[in-house]
Parts: C-alpha cells; structure tokens; sequence
C-alpha cells in the first residue's frame, strides 16, 4: 500500500505546485515530447475514429488503414505546422476530381521528406515552392516575353540564330503541385497510391521522391503499413496484453508528477532514428534497420525496382511523364558549411552506417538508371544524394528532413527539369523555309 499511497501524494503535491505557478494549461498540453514532434507525429485511427489499442498515439497527425495502400491520411484536419485538404493531401485548398481546362497538374509522391516533415508550415514545403517557382514563369513569360523563344521564327537567319537560343515557352496556365506524400510511404506505398487515388485526378506529370525508407524496410514486407496491426491480428492475447500494458504507461505518463519531471527537468529529445524513421516503434540505431547482409540489400533493392518499374508502366500507358528521384540523406552533405546540428547528428552515426547507406544508394540509382534507359521518352531519373554536398546553409534537421532553406533549392532543380519536359513546354515552330 505503501507506494501507491507515495506515487498518489507526489502527484497532489505536483497538482498544487503547477497550479501556484499558473502554469496547469501548458503542462496539461504537453504530450511526453516537444511540441514540433506532436504535431508531426502519426496517430493511427481505426473505423471507429479511435486510436488502436496498443499502438502508439501521441501524434495529431490522423492516419487511418487504406484498402490497398496501408494507410492514408485523414482528410480535413489542421495544425499550426500543417493542413490537410478534404482528399488527404497535404494542401490548403481542396482538389476537385475534375481538372480545369487551365490547370496544370503535378503530383508530388514520396514519404515524410516529401511531405515536408518538421516544416513550418504548408508553404516551407517543396511541393508549396514548387509550384510558386512555376507560376512565376508564367507570369515572367508575360512581362517580358522577348526572353522567350518566339510562338512565330523570323525570317532572316541573323534574327533567326538569336531567337532559337533563348529558351521555350512552359505552357501557359495555372501550375498545381499537388504534396500527397505521406509520412512513412515506401514505394510500395506509393505504387499503389498512384494506381488507386492519383491517376483519377488526371496528373500532367508525377514526381517520386523517395529511396531511403526503402532501405530500411525489411524485405519480407511489401509496403509501409500500420505498426504490429499484422501481430496483433495473429496474436489475440498478445494484443490484449499489450493493450492493457499501453494503458498503464499512458496513465503513468499522464501524470502532472511525471508530465512536470520532463517538462522541467529533462526536456527528452527524440533520438536520431526516432526523427528520420516515420511510422515505426523500433528506436533501435538507424544502422540496425539497414540491410545486416548483401543478399537482405539484394533483395530489398529487387523490390524498390520491381515497384518502380510498375509506376513506370502505369504513366507511360496513361501518357503521363514521371521523374524517379532518390532523395537526399546526410552522409552525401560533405563536410563543409555543415551546422552544429548536422555535425551532432554525423557524429551519432556509426561508420557502418555511412557505407551501408552509400552502397544502398548506389544499387537504387542504378535500377532507376535502368528504367530510364528502357523508357526514354517517359522517365527522367534524378539522383540527390548529394545534391547538398557544397550547400552553404543548414540542410537537414536529421538524416533525411530538410530545412525550409534546403526545400528552396530542390524546387528549384525539380523547376529546372520540369520546364525541359517537352509536354509542359510550347511546341518550338519550324523554321522558315
């Protein structure tokens, strides 16, 4: 009796003193982590729109299971950091499944790099610059249009040399960069997304970026889904003990006592792995996720192929361009113009880690070096892995999570291919004769 009567006393004494020092509200919204990683986080419900018992929930970002694709985001919800319009895209305004006459649609898929997680807001993301970038060059095209090669080529060959080197004309119209990546997605994920949910919204153009969370899936699983629902099902007692073991640590750390000693005392940060990994418990070191064999990397690389292969087949059917980019990861940074916190989070990282990763990297280029080969007309294939190798500015706040600064200039080199896509550009008129 003697303890619970101690635990009972501490937790009044904690109540009076957070309530003398005016500080009840603030301690009662704190959820056991800061406020940017609550916000971020995923809270899976079930049809009840309840949380599943026994899997964590200290996120408000809602997810909910998806017949094909795992698990989708729940449509109309916000934060300070993020919106998520009625179709479960991280956007501000809806998406009508009807297209505009004057609309250009570009679907951005991927996991939580992608999506933007730890961004400021909608706007700090890559999909939200991107498409800032593109509707500025329709309007630079209509303020200066003798930047740009003429709808109509002269005919004398001194004029004509000078006008078919400036740069072709991007179609004209309202450029939508549409974010549904979702944290957590593999490209199993994605795959199925693009066949179920984004090719009915009639897309000019996809963009994929992804890669890492690839590599850190064991190859036994096809795709990203919500943690141990699989166990669960096939273990019923385990499930309800877990459930009930889930409650008694919630109630513990629900306590103003405990709440207060973390609050105040030892402000916890969430580790390297829990940051960079999205829908996942297992906080094990990030080199522990990775592949432990060739034969493991072999196999989860076949499948990251095979995935892409059939995103590949379904847009070039539908006449849809698609850009296969690997995303970029903090061992491609280099070592200079590194932040302190870039440099903390390197130190973290074991040896074994960097090289796993570079092999790994280096298998996914070359299976999307190979579509690209075999569909030339449709893939263009980009690697990032160390596109901020020289960047002068702090680019990731983990392993993969860029910063608003970082975004910009990713947008800026998806801009640059995008507007070289032949399909998004004014047909160049022939010469005359």
């Amino acid at each position: 009796m003697t303890i619970p009567l101690v635990l009972i006393a501490l937790e009044l004494l904690a109540r009076i003193f957070v309530g003398f020092a005016g500080k009840s509200a603030e301690l009662a919204a704190y959820e056991g982590q800061p406020e940017l990683a609550t916000a971020y986080g995923l809270k899976f419900l079930g049809q009840s729109q309840q949380p599943y018992d026994g899997i964590f929930d200290r996120g408000r970002l809602a997810a909910q299971r998806q017949f094909g694709m795992g698990y989708s985001l729940v449509g109309k919800q916000k934060s300070q950091y993020w919106g998520i319009n009625e179709q479960g895209f991280r956007d501000n305004d809806p998406l009508p499944l009807a297209k505009p006459k004057n609309e250009i649609r570009i679907f951005l898929l991927g996991g939580s790099t992608a999506f933007g997680q730890w961004s400021a807001s909608n706007q700090a993301t890559l999909a939200s610059k991107l498409e800032t970038r593109l509707n500025e060059r329709i309007a630079q095209q209509k303020r200066t249009p003798e930047k740009y090669r003429p709808t109509t080529l002269p005919y004398f060959k001194s004029e004509l040399d000078k006008v078919i080197k400036l740069p072709l004309r991007l179609r004209d119209g309202q450029y939508r960069v549409i974010n549904a990546a979702v944290p957590g997605y593999t490209s199993g994920n994605e795959l199925a997304q693009l066949a179920l949910q984004i090719l009915p919204y009639s897309p000019d153009a996809i963009v994929v970026l992804d890669g890492y969370s690839d590599l850190m899936l064991p190859s036994n699983q096809a795709a990203k889904d919500i943690p141990h629902t699989e166990a669960f099902l096939n273990n019923a007692s385990g499930h309800y003990w877990t459930t009930i073991t889930q409650q008694l640590k919630d109630t513990i750390t629900g306590t103003y006592f405990v709440k207060a000693i973390q609050y105040w005392l030892l402000r916890p940060e969430p580790n390297v792995t829990q940051t960079s990994l999205i829908a996942t418990e297992n906080a094990a070191p990030l080199e522990q996720h990775l592949a432990a064999n060739p034969g493991e990397l072999d196999s989860r690389v076949a499948r990251y192929r095979t995935h892409q292969a059939q995103m590949v087949r379904l847009t070039t059917g539908a006449g849809i361009p698609i850009f296969l980019a690997l995303q970029p990861e903090i061992t491609g940074r280099g070592t200079s113009n590194l932040s302190p916190k870039e440099q903390a989070i390197l130190n973290e990282l074991k040896p074994s880690y960097k090289q796993q990763v570079q092999t790994g990297y280096a298998e996914l280029a070359q299976a999307n070096e190979q579509l690209q080969k075999a569909f030339p007309k449709n893939v263009k294939t980009l690697n990032f892995y160390k596109f901020y190798e020289n960047f002068s500015k702090p680019a990731f706040y983990d392993t993969v999570h860029l910063t608003e600064e970082a975004n910009t200039a990713l947008a800026e080199q998806f801009y640059r291919v995008i507007t070289s896509l032949p399909k998004l550009q004014v047909a160049p008129p022939k010469p005359p004769t």
